[in-house]
């Protein structure tokens, strides 16, 4: 199924009602999907007080209840009627059964009873899957699950099997992801679509209930902030209740897509970055979807949703058209890429941030050229980086041109989903289920070496401390070349490098007044200092150091002149 994220209603619904439908999962979707939970899909994160009572009593989405689209298109859908139905008539026959079912395996517990069943990779007996990278394995684990030779078929998963040969030719696999993840911006189109087609199926004389997401979406508020009060303890609660007065209407929508819409979770404004909402409740490691186990895997309509990765959830960004399609059941068409082996050893030396690190991880990948890739991080060195070191990494991966950078599952992993309050069972079934697939890595244990595409391989002990820019992230500067780099921008041409600035002019001072005082700049002035990026919010040992900075800056006399 194909529809556009960002065009008109009119425009969607003809998209919808013209579009050959291609697989029995969507018409699934329209015809077979249970009906919503009569309760609201949203979830308690000790979200503010506020927030959540602003979004609970919104008026305005009784509104959308009784949504319609342009009546002119009454004669499109009746049109369409005939088309849909003998599409449906010949996917209902097209699917099979998967010949892979003899592969279910279950997992037992420790104490009795089973966690669930599984597609186990080791009954294949294939000495292959012993060297797939940890991130291919997951495709795989995908491909055998969803196998019904029609979406997915043997020979797809034999090409991710046999992935040491295949890689290097540019073959598509098809991929299912477990779910789709969403912001705000690109969320209300998608859900505007799901409601284009349920008006659809209301003038068609059918259930416009059973019009539901496939697969679990979650979908959090969290690109609509501005900052309109800053220096003021009461700068949060401020800007909260602007952002519910600009957003009233687009807000309100949303929750009726919370109750209208079976399986999507809508997390409220107030609650958070997205990647770090993904990162600390909504990834799941592993699936268990009424006791059949599987690993999380997740698309998102943010080029940052690689967070995820670092917490071993294979996880990238995707355009509007492809993350509904995986909402409706469909599989994403990809590449099957190779994956670059990056070896890391020893450990970072005091005063080294996971900003220095991810910025001279960022440089080698560049160098190296990763783009269309997997990078899958292993070595000794993994057991000195946190999670949180992790997800800075892997949040930088559309900046040094990755798919994702991933990091596999192993102790790391499962003490921070207890810190973030996974239940113990939860745990314990997820390390159960990643051991008995080969998808847990034990550094205690002896390593079998895997196959990659090419390597890289840094010690920790010799990052040291660095900036960027001055326009790019990728372009590393160390701190003790700091200032002459940034003469020699001055004077080189103009470029990423460069403001060909005259010699003559270099040392310039303009001289005006800022609100009724005295002020200056000159080439170089740092005129504002903020914390805007969701990669060092998402690290709390960079967000304390920023603290202690400003601390220190404000006890040696630093003032901001106040507006």
């Amino acid at each position: 199924m194909y529809m556009t994220a960002y065009s008109s209603s009119s425009s969607m619904l003809l998209r919808a009602t013209r579009t050959k439908l291609i697989s029995s999962s969507l018409s699934r979707t329209f015809l077979s999907s249970p009906p919503p939970r009569p309760t609201a899909s949203y979830r308690s994160l000790a979200f503010s007080s506020t927030a959540a009572a602003a979004f609970r009593s919104s008026s305005v989405a009784a509104r959308w209840s009784h949504w319609r689209s342009p009546l002119s298109l009454r004669s499109q859908i009746r049109a369409a009627a005939p088309v849909l139905e003998r599409f449906h008539r010949k996917l209902a026959t097209a699917a099979g059964e998967n010949p892979f079912k003899g592969n279910l395996t279950s997992l037992p517990k420790p104490g009795g009873g089973e966690f669930g069943k599984y597609y186990s990779l080791p009954s294949l007996k294939d000495p292959r899957i012993d060297r797939l990278p940890y991130s291919i394995r997951i495709l795989l684990e995908s491909a055998l699950r969803n196998c019904d030779n029609f979406q997915v078929s043997k020979e797809d998963v034999e090409k991710i099997i046999d992935w040491e040969n295949t890689a290097v030719k540019q073959v598509e696999i098809p991929f299912k992801p477990a779910r789709v993840l969403l912001q705000d911006f690109t969320g209300v189109p998608a859900v505007v679509d799901l409601a284009c087609m349920r008006d659809a199926m209301n003038r068609l004389g059918s259930d416009s209930n059973k019009i539901n997401p496939l697969v679990p979406v979650d979908l959090v508020i969290d690109h609509s902030v501005q900052v309109d009060v800053t220096r003021s303890e009461n700068a949060v609660q401020a800007n909260m209740e602007f952002e519910f007065k600009r957003n009233k209407e687009r807000f309100a929508f949303l929750k009726w897509g919370s109750t209208a819409f079976h399986n999507m979770l809508v997390v409220p404004p107030g609650s958070g970055i997205v990647h770090q909402v993904n990162l600390e409740y909504l990834g799941r490691v592993v699936f268990n979807n009424e006791g059949l186990l599987y690993p999380d895997s997740v698309v998102g309509t943010d080029s940052h949703t690689t967070m995820i990765d670092g917490l071993g959830v294979a996880g990238w960004g995707v355009g509007g058209i492809e993350a509904e399609a995986a909402m409706l059941g469909q599989p994403m068409s990809m590449v099957l890429p190779g994956v670059v082996g990056f070896k890391l050893s020893g450990k970072l030396r005091n005063g080294v941030t996971a900003t220095d690190l991810v910025l001279t991880v960022t440089q080698m990948l560049r160098k190296h050229g990763v783009v269309g890739k997997f990078v899958e991080f292993y070595g000794d060195g993994m057991g000195e980086l946190s999670l949180a070191d992790r997800a800075t990494i892997a949040n930088m991966s559309p900046e040094y041109g990755a798919t994702m950078g991933f990091f596999p599952v192993d102790h790391v992993t499962l003490q921070y989903l207890k810190l973030t309050g996974r239940s113990d069972e939860t745990v314990a079934m997820i390390e159960a289920y990643l051991r008995a697939n080969k998808m847990f890595v034990d550094y205690n244990e002896p390593q079998q070496d895997r196959a990659y595409s090419s390597y890289l391989e840094l010690n920790l002990d010799d990052v040291e401390p660095c900036i960027s820019g001055p326009k790019r992230p990728h372009d590393r500067v160390p701190l003790k070349e700091m200032k002459s780099d940034w003469r020699a921008c001055l004077d080189n041409k103009v470029g990423f490098k460069g403001f060909a600035i005259p010699k003559e002019a270099q040392g310039k001072v303009a001289k005006f007044n800022f609100h009724g005082q005295p002020a200056e700049l000159k080439h170089g002035s740092v005129v504002i200092a903020a914390i805007t990026s969701c990669t060092n919010t998402s690290n709390p040992s960079v967000m304390l150091g920023a603290g202690l900075v400003a601390k220190k800056a404000h006890d040696l006399g630093l003032q901001v002149r106040h507006q």
